[in-house]
């Protein structure tokens, strides 16, 4: 048993770990029913930043090799995207964490 002064007290650090809030990835897939230029509005209109070179080289890697990854960030932020380009007729891949 080990004794201690009276009135002395042990102070314990916690471990602290940055939690970072989950990340995911939007991605748009390949479809025969969208047109380019539908592709590139919707993702003007919907995702922040967005402008029509970006969308089309993403239209065009869409088209390309299948499907694309058209945002990345906060997961709230993302099922939002996702559920808005989904409902303007995009073809959505499930949601990725990144």
């Amino acid at each position: 048993m080990t004794s201690s002064s009276p009135g002395v007290s042990t102070v314990l650090e916690r471990d602290r770990q940055a939690l970072r809030y989950p990340q995911a990835r939007v991605i748009v897939l390949n479809d025969d029913v969208n047109t380019f230029e539908h592709v590139v509005e919707s993702l003007c209109r919907i995702i922040p930043g967005m402008n029509t070179d970006k969308a089309w080289a993403l239209a065009r890697r869409i088209d390309g090799e299948g499907a694309a990854e058209v945002w990345c960030g906060p997961l709230e932020q993302a099922e939002l995207y996702h559920q808005q380009l989904g409902a303007d007729g995009l073809t959505m891949a499930p949601i990725e964490r990144c």
